[in-house]
C-alpha cells in the first residue's frame, strides 16, 4: 500500500515535472514561431497580410485644418505691428484613400516600387463651416515675389504690376482657394512665363507623391518598407550632409519587432527631409497593446542644442546664425518660394520665432505629432501628423505695400493635423490573428509551467513527508 502511494506521489511528481519542462521548452519554441509567422506576413509581396494592407489602407485617414484669420491687416501693413490672428477650424478633409499606384516588384534586388495618389475629399460633417468661408490671410504671390526677386529693378516693376493689380500684403481667399489654388491677379499681369494659379497645396487632387522604392523584406526582414530611393535618388538635394538623406520608411510601418530603445527613423515628403521619433509611453489601442513614439522636441532644437541639426540651418539672418529653432526653411523644396514648414503654434519653437504673432496657443496634446505601433508586425495602427505652413515676409523698399515693415515675420498660415485610426473591423481582425494568437499561446505556456511546477512541488513534498513517516 505504501509502495501504491509513493509510486503514484513520484509519478505525480514526474508528471509535473514534465509539464514544465515542456512550458519551458515551448517558450522559445513558440517564440520562433511566431517570428517565422510574422516575417512571413509582414513581406511586401502578393498575398501577405501587409501586402494587402499597404496597397491600399484599411484605415480611414482625415486631414483637418485650422486658418489663422488676421484681425489687424492695416495696422501690420502701416505700423508694423504684431500679427494679430485668430485660429478658425477645423475644415476637414478625407485624404490617402486611394490605391498605390504602378506598383511593380523588383526581384533582383528585393524592392517594390510605387506611386502614392493624392485625393481630398471636403467632409462637411467634420467641419465647422464649409469651402466657401472667408479668411483674411497674407498675399501668398506678393511675399513670394519679393523673396525671389532681390534685385531692385525687378522689385520696381513688380510693384507697379502689385499696384495695378490691386493687390496688397494681405489677401481675402476662401478656404477652397487658399488650399487646393486660384488664380492670382497680379501674377497674371507679368509678362514673362509664370505660373498664375496659387495654392498652398497646388496641384493636388490628380497628382501622385513618388516614384517610391522600398525594400520588400524577401531577404532581410529588418529592412522591410525602408526606402531604397524616392523620385530615382538616394538624396534629396535641399539640404547639406547628413541631413539630405532620405532614411527610413513612410511611417505607415516599420520593420518588425520594434523595441522600445529604438529611434524610428521615417521620411516625409510634406516637410522635405527625414525626422526620427522616440518611445513615449505604452497605449491600449482597442485591445491593441501598442508603443506610442512621438518627435522629441530635439528634432527640432538649434544646432546649439542639437549638433546634429546644423545642416537644416539655411538662412543665417532669419536664423540669428542659427540659434533660432523650431521652424524650418523648405524654399529649396518648393522652387524658392519663402516656406516655413514648423510644428503648429509654433510648439518647440524659439521665442523669437512667434513674438511677432499674438493669437498663439502651443500645447504639446493638440500639437505634438505622435505614431502608435504595434511592436510585433510594426504596423502603425494609429497616428497624428502635426505641422503648420508659414511664410517669410520682408520688408522691401521698392515694393509699396512691404515698405513700411520694419522687421522680418514668419507669417503663420495654416495648420493641419492628419489623423488615422484602426478601424473596428480591421481591429477585431488584428487581435483574432496576431495578438490574441500570441497572448492565448503565452497564456498555454504560463499554465504549463505554473501548473508543472506546483504539481511537482507537491507531489514531492508529499513524497518526502510519506517517507520519513514510514521510516519511523
Amino acid at each position: 500500500m505504501g509502495c501504491d502511494r509513493n509510486c503514484g506521489l513520484i509519478a505525480g511528481a514526474v508528471i509535473g515535472a514534465v509539464l514544465a519542462v515542456f512550458g519551458g521548452i515551448l517558450m522559445p519554441v513558440g517564440d520562433l514561431l511566431i517570428q517565422k509567422t510574422i516575417k512571413k506576413q509582414v513581406v511586401l509581396e502578393e498575398g501577405t497580410i501587409a501586402f494587402k494592407n499597404w496597397v491600399k489602407t484599411g484605415t480611414e485617414v482625415y486631414r483637418q485644418f485650422w486658418i489663422f484669420d488676421v484681425q489687424n491687416p492695416q495696422e501690420v501693413m502701416m505700423n508694423s505691428s504684431n500679427i494679430q490672428v485668430k485660429q478658425r477650424g477645423p475644415y476637414t478633409y478625407r485624404v490617402r484613400f486611394l490605391a498605390k499606384e504602378n506598383v511593380t516588384q523588383d526581384a533582383e534586388d528585393n524592392t517594390v516600387s510605387f506611386l502614392q495618389p493624392n485625393g481630398a475629399i471636403f467632409e462637411p460633417s467634420l467641419s465647422v463651416g464649409t469651402e466657401a468661408d472667408n479668411f483674411t490671410v497674407l498675399n501668398l504671390a506678393v511675399a513670394a515675389a519679393s523673396h525671389i526677386y532681390q534685385n531692385q529693378f525687378v522689385q520696381m516693376i513688380l510693384n507697379s504690376l502689385i499696384n495695378k493689380s490691386k493687390s496688397s500684403m494681405f489677401q481675402v481667399r476662401t478656404l477652397r482657394e487658399l488650399l487646393w489654388g486660384y488664380r492670382d491677379p497680379f501674377l497674371s499681369l507679368v509678362p514673362y512665363p509664370v505660373t498664375t494659379t496659387v495654392g498652398l497645396f497646388y496641384p493636388y487632387n490628380n497628382t501622385a507623391d513618388g516614384v517610391y522604392k522600398v525594400f520588400n523584406g524577401k531577404d532581410n526582414i529588418s529592412k522591410v518598407a525602408i526606402i531604397d530611393t524616392y523620385k530615382g535618388k538616394r538624396n534629396l538635394s535641399y539640404w547639406e550632409s547628413h541631413c539630405d538623406m532620405i532614411n527610413g520608411t513612410d511611417a505607415a510601418s516599420f520593420p518588425p519587432f520594434v523595441e522600445k530603445s529604438q529611434v524610428l527613423q521615417f521620411f516625409s515628403s510634406d516637410i522635405c527631409r527625414s525626422i526620427y521619433a522616440v518611445f513615449e509611453s505604452d497605449v491600449n489601442l482597442k485591445g491593441i497593446p501598442v508603443y506610442r513614439f512621438v518627435l522629441p522636441s530635439k528634432a527640432f532644437a538649434s544646432p546649439v542644442e542639437n549638433p546634429d541639426n546644423y545642416c537644416f540651418c539655411t538662412e543665417k539672418i532669419i536664423s540669428k546664425n542659427c540659434t533660432s529653432y523650431g521652424v524650418l526653411d523648405i524654399s529649396k523644396c518648393k522652387e524658392g518660394e519663402p516656406v516655413y514648414i514648423s510644428l503648429p503654434h509654433f510648439l518647440y519653437a524659439s521665442p523669437d520665432v512667434s513674438e511677432p504673432i499674438d493669437g498663439l496657443n502651443p500645447n504639446e496634446e493638440e500639437h505634438r505629432t505622435y505614431l502608435d505601433i504595434e511592436p510585433i508586425t510594426g504596423f502603425t495602427l494609429q497616428f497624428a501628423k502635426r505641422l503648420q505652413v508659414n511664410l517669410l515676409v520682408k520688408p522691401s523698399e521698392k515694393i509699396q505695400v512691404l515698405k513700411n515693415l520694419k522687421r522680418n515675420y514668419i507669417v503663420p498660415i495654416l495648420w493641419l493635423n492628419e489623423t488615422g485610426t484602426i478601424g473596428d473591423e480591421k481591429a477585431n481582425m488584428f487581435r483574432s490573428q496576431v495578438t490574441g494568437k500570441i497572448n492565448l499561446l503565452g497564456l498555454i505556456e504560463m499554465i504549463l509551467l505554473s501548473v508543472g511546477v506546483v504539481m511537482f512541488v507537491a507531489f514531492m513534498i508529499s513524497y518526502c513527508a510519506c517517507r520519513s513517516k514510514t521510516i519511523k
